[in-house]
Order: structure tokens, then C-alpha cells, then sequence
């Protein structure tokens, strides 16, 4: 799996076909553009569905809403390009939970193509988009506190590694070993609700295989660590 990998900026993107099967288009965005594919970010709102105006309404730092606008923004100008539509016309749904059967699975378009993922952390945003289903994530270094917290959660391998490096090499390796994880859950849809025990993917430079997926590292911003997985049955 080779993902093509685009930035999108200010412009209106030429997004190109619609990806098919195991081709995967990875798009990063800088979150504090004040214009995302040609549409302004303040102007968002009118763009998105009530769902998403009410949970950027709840969201209370100013610089975490514009970050929510901004990479949906971006989610809608990319999808209504694949789609040929205009942004506002691109209807999103929820697949069935795979855990519960609710209606709060992995987002997607009302039509089931194309598949997407989006994830955004600070400043940075990448979004994903393939013709079979495909989880992206992009992490920040956790602090010291956090990688304290968070490696009693993890597989136990993935433990034992991280404890056994350098405090000062844990942050990027946790970052590495989170970004996989998330990018393999959101691709079945799953979410945190099973915790992060599974799959393991291991803290090393190459992920570990994970059964049932794809799973790479995609190339990350200095401070970052970003992965991409997709379904393969």
C-alpha cells in the first residue's frame, strides 16, 4: 500500500478520481489557513450539517473550534470533489456500531463511497480517503505525565518497550505506538469502546503487522507521528 499523499491548501483543490479498491489519498492541511480549499473558515458553519455546527458550538477553546471547522471544512470541499458536488450538498452518516449495533460507527458518506478518515491534532489535520474502509490518525509528543498514564493501557509488549527505553525516547515511540492504534480502530469502527489493548502494533520504526489491516506510517511534521491503515477482509 502506497498512499498518494497532497496538501491542501487556500486554493480549490484538483482532487483527481475517486480512489478505487486498495489506492489510498492521504491529504494534510494546516489547520490555521484562513481559507481551506478556496472556502473561508469563518464562514464554515454554512457549509456544515447541524450535527457538526452543534458539536463545534460545544467546543469551548477558540483555537480548537476553528480546528474542528477548518479540517471539516476541508472534509467537505475533498468528498464534494470526488463526489462532484458542492460541499454543503455532501450528506454523512454513521455506520452501525460494530460493537453495539448503534448508530455511532465509523462516519461516512450516505452513498458508502468513498471511504474516509479524518483526524486532526493541534495545528496539523490529515484525511484519508479510499475505496475500501481506512482509518488515519496524527498524533502530537504526549508528555512525560501522559506516557506515564498511558502505557499501563497499551498491549503488554508494547509495555515492555516503551519501559525499557530512554524518559527522554518515550514521547515519539508512544506517539508511534497511538497514531497505529487509532488509524487501526477507526478503520473498523470500533473506536476506544474495546480499549487499546488490540491490536498490537508495536513501538518500533516499522509497525508490527496487524491481522485483517494494512498498516503504515505515514510521513509526519516535525513533533508528530502519523499512521494509515486500511481493511483488507
Amino acid at each position: 500500500m502506497i498512499a498518494d499523499m497532497r496538501e491542501l491548501d487556500a486554493d480549490a483543490p484538483r482532487v483527481g478520481p475517486r480512489p478505487t479498491g486498495g489506492a489510498v489519498t492521504v491529504w494534510t492541511l494546516d489547520t490555521t489557513l484562513r481559507r481551506v480549499g478556496g472556502h473561508r473558515v469563518d464562514e464554515a458553519e454554512a457549509l456544515l450539517d447541524p450535527s457538526e455546527r452543534e458539536r463545534a458550538g460545544r467546543l469551548v477553546r477558540a483555537g480548537d473550534r476553528r480546528t474542528y471547522l477548518a479540517s471539516h471544512l476541508a472534509l467537505r470541499v475533498l468528498l464534494g470533489g470526488y463526489l462532484g458536488r458542492a460541499p454543503r450538498e455532501v450528506e454523512l452518516v454513521r455506520e452501525d456500531c460494530p460493537c453495539c449495533g448503534a448508530p455511532h460507527g465509523r462516519p461516512a458518506v450516505a452513498d458508502g463511497a468513498p471511504h474516509f478518515s479524518l483526524s486532526h491534532s493541534e495545528d496539523v489535520a490529515y484525511l484519508a480517503f479510499a475505496g475500501v474502509p481506512v482509518g488515519v490518525d496524527v498524533e502530537g509528543l504526549p508528555s512525560a505525565e501522559a506516557v506515564v498514564d498511558v502505557l499501563p493501557t497499551l498491549h503488554p509488549a508494547e509495555t515492555a518497550e516503551l519501559t525499557a527505553l530512554a524518559p527522554a525516547d518515550r514521547p515519539a515511540a508512544l506517539a508511534r505506538v497511538w497514531a497505529r492504534k487509532e488509524a487501526c480502530l477507526k478503520a473498523t469502527g470500533t473506536g476506544l469502546a474495546r480499549g487499546v489493548v488490540e491490536p498490537y502494533v508495536g513501538s518500533a520504526a516499522e509497525p508490527a503487522s496487524a491481522p485483517g489491516r494494512l498498516l503504515h506510517d505515514l510521513p509526519a511534521p516535525r513533533g508528530y507521528a502519523a499512521a494509515l491503515a486500511l481493511l483488507t477482509g
